[in-house]
């Protein structure tokens, strides 16, 4: 794409301005080809000659086609034709360019813009996956290189902005979407921050108006998170009339899991979630005892890898998609969204997962919207930077987010109700803990009373409940991981639940009437034949990554076994 002489002359300025070298990989983000795997890619692409100013990739829009550069440098380049327009990076030859919406469907977080002439490989979208899927070493550097650099684009803050105060539910609400999908933003909070006032000036928004999202020459006026995933391509159309082999609704460790082995089977496979890729394993810092992972790895970044696999295979993905309702009245099962609409499948996974606990005490209504967390991720931590924060559990995700925390906060106080922290908590967790002088551990103890005004927290009182005496901690944000219930309000009356809501499945389950009166449920399934529950919304499931993932991929055997029964297909 060229651009128009105007255009052109404002990108002739920038490259002025870039760098005389190439940026230097220092992460493993920006690796260069080898010429042998260069001449493999040539089977899959055409090359083609490129002009200093040409613009490969537009911000914005969704990346066509992966390129490599096999002569002359590339700029990259945030926020291209608005006055705020810089080089991020320059490429030379070898490296090949793009990032993780190339692989997720997502648009283009930065433009590339040709610096020196020369000439690029173009390998189209569809076929580089038809590549990656045979070319699994290729495949996993590409993979690697592409989350590395969501990473770097995260961290330093690229991408759209968000501008509204920490203390609003609203923009609290676009913050949180934004970080659990990963997407590269900045934050301006208009509480601290002085260029929040000016940006807003001359927008000719009051602050009464915020949160706003800012990118390039779009406003956002306090958009909807549906609004806001457009705008960064994560809505695919669904076509309503298609049956699918399998839908799974959740897209935690079991519905990615479900998803990965469904679609790698050849199953059609659709995957929705109504908040964000990776569930509630994606508000998890570090997950340390997954198998293979020795170093840990973060909930998200586990979920993102586990999108780009389901994807690589066909499996498509809609974040979000809210789930009112299920039918199993028409032969399958066909469920309903908030939105409108209906989906309608062959087998069914339930993979909800479970919503955390809030705490039974005065005033949390009056905090919860500002101060009050139930995630520690990097959203979580930049909140907390230089505060005192109050974390409360006495599980794995509260240990971790002790240790997390403890890095950005100026305090952590961790108050348990058990009478010993490894209790719950896993005996590597609890010794950390117990080892870090910056966590100050409070046993046998639970959160009483809240303490603040305007809706910003100031400290908890916690009790001693082995001696009723009562404490005041200093509290700016307080961070809450105290069990979980399971997400199943949308399947009321469709499938059958325990008492305390969870899907019953297997020998719990009352035996269907459905393709076979006579067989009893499989070991995942419902008591409505061909609809499935795997993780943590399951009756009697093992609350860990691991099992839920394996539940995710079980469930997959017994939907093709149910195909093959009512459908003749194995």
């Amino acid at each position: 794409m060229t651009p128009t002489t105007a255009a052109a002359e404002g990108v002739e300025r920038l490259l002025a301005t870039a760098p005389p070298d190439e940026t230097p990989d220092l992460s493993g983000a920006f690796p260069r080809l080898s010429e042998d795997r260069i001449r493999v890619l040539d089977g899959y692409g055409s090359r083609r000659p490129t002009h200093r100013g040409e613009v490969l990739h537009t911000e914005g829009r969704p990346e066509e086609s992966f390129l490599v550069v096999t002569s002359g440098r590339v700029a990259v380049v945030e926020a291209l034709g608005t006055p705020a327009a810089r080089v991020v990076r320059v490429h030379g030859a070898g490296r090949f360019l793009g990032e993780l919406g190339l692989l997720t469907g997502e648009v283009a977080f930065f433009s590339t813009v040709v610096l020196e002439p020369g000439e690029v490989l173009d390998v189209p979208a569809d076929r580089l996956r038809d590549l990656l899927v045979r070319e699994q070493a290729f495949g996993d550097e590409v993979l690697r290189a592409y989350l590395v650099r969501r990473t770097l684009a995260i961290g330093e803050g690229l991408g759209f902005r968000i501008i509204g105060s920490r203390y609003s539910p609203d923009t609290r609400r676009l913050r949180e979407f934004a970080a659990r999908n990963r997407l590269p933003h900045r934050f301006v909070d208009v509480e601290t921050d002085a260029e929040a006032e000016s940006l807003l000036r001359a927008l000719g928004i009051t602050a009464a108006e915020t949160p706003v999202v800012l990118w390039r020459d779009r406003v956002l006026r306090n958009p909807d998170t549906a609004e806001l995933a457009s705008l960064v391509g994560r809505r695919p159309d669904r076509s309503a009339a298609r049956l699918c082999d399998l839908l799974v609704v959740g897209a935690g460790p079991a519905g990615l899991a479900a998803a990965v082995y469904a679609a790698s089977e050849g199953l059609s496979t659709q995957l929705l979630d109504a908040v964000a890729i990776g569930g509630q394993a994606a508000r998890s810092s570090r997950i340390e005892n997954y198998l293979g992972f020795p170093a840990g790895v973060s909930g998200a970044e586990l979920a993102e890898r586990a999108e780009v696999q389901a994807r690589k295979f066909g499996a498509t993905a809609t974040v979000p998609a809210d789930v009112v309702t299920l039918d199993v009245a028409e032969g399958h099962p066909v469920v309903r969204l908030s939105e409108g609409g209906a989906i309608s499948a062959r087998t069914l996974v339930i993979a909800t997962g479970c919503r955390y606990r809030r705490l039974p005490v005065p005033r949390l209504e009056e905090f919860e919207q500002t101060s009050v967390y139930y995630a520690a991720t990097l959203v979580e931590a930049q909140v907390c930077a230089a505060d005192p924060v109050v974390v409360v559990g006495g599980g794995n995700s509260a240990g971790q987010a002790a240790l997390f925390l403890a890095d950005h906060a100026r305090s952590v106080g961790l108050v348990v109700r058990e009478q010993s922290l490894d209790e719950y908590m896993s005996r590597y967790l609890s010794d950390r803990i117990l080892r870090d002088p910056r966590i100050e551990v409070h046993l046998h103890s639970e959160v009483r009373e809240l303490e603040g005004a305007d809706g910003r927290l100031e400290a908890v009182v916690v009790e001693d409940t082995a001696d009723g005496r009562r404490t005041e901690l200093p509290a700016r944000e307080l961070m809450v991981f105290i069990g979980a219930d399971p997400c199943t309000g949308w399947l009321s009356g469709a499938v059958a639940l325990d008492d305390g809501g969870y899907v019953r499945t297997g020998s719990a389950a009352p035996d269907g009437d459905g393709d076979d009166p006579r067989r009893p449920p499989a070991m995942l399934e419902t008591d409505v034949p061909g609809v499935f529950a795997a993780g943590d919304v399951r009756s009697g499931s093992v609350k860990r990554v691991a099992s839920a993932v394996g539940e995710g991929a079980m469930a997959v055997r017994l939907a093709h076994e149910h195909l093959a029964r009512t459908t003749g297909r194995s």
